[in-house]
């Protein structure tokens, strides 16, 4: 069993007479879901046989008929960090969620929080910041979300897992 599943896709109603079923993607990486690829989901494994994304329409071996396909609707896709990495290609610049949650968040040379989550919200990606123990003693709020721009966001190194920032502190305090 693969360790550290995340939800990346949801399965929807079925579309027409033959199987199909509708897709909605939760990943920013489409490209990962090619026919015969397997995905584990909370009705089991899931064999691709079939995917047309600009349709957003979906496939799976074993469930070709109109009431085997109805078994689906509303089943949820996992994958692995494993998977991820291997089967998703990062530009310059991007990072997968993983490997941000979980790092500090500097502004200057003050370490200001961890990151706790990530939220999206219409195209922006907020940073869920649980903050320092010694600042929320001070009087500080317990938690405060970041937008992750270019505004706020300097540098992010996801060896050292510290997120490099300005002006993060003023957000705190606003908070």
């Amino acid at each position: 069993m693969k360790k550290d599943k995340f939800f990346i896709a949801q399965v929807g109603r079925t579309v027409g007479l033959w199987g199909d079923l509708k897709f909605h993607l939760h990943t920013d990486f489409p490209e990962q879901f090619r026919i015969g690829q397997s995905y584990q989901s909370d009705r089991g494994e899931l064999e691709i046989l079939d995917i047309n994304m600009i349709r957003g329409i979906i496939k799976f071996k074993n469930y070709e008929t109109l009431d085997s396909a109805r078994r689906l609707t509303n089943a949820k896709i996992y994958t692995s960090k494993e998977d991820t990495t291997q089967n998703c290609e990062l530009r310059d610049g991007e990072h997968f969620w993983f490997d941000i949650i979980g790092s500090d968040l500097l502004d200057g040379d003050e370490v200001l929080g961890t990151v706790n989550d990530i939220n999206r919200m219409l195209d922006i990606d907020y940073l869920v910041i649980d903050t320092n123990e010694k600042l929320v003693k001070s009087g500080l709020s317990k938690s405060f979300l970041v937008p992750y721009i270019p505004r706020y966001i300097i540098k992010t190194d996801t060896v050292t897992k510290e997120i490099f920032s300005k002006d993060t502190k003023d957000i705190l305090e606003a908070s």
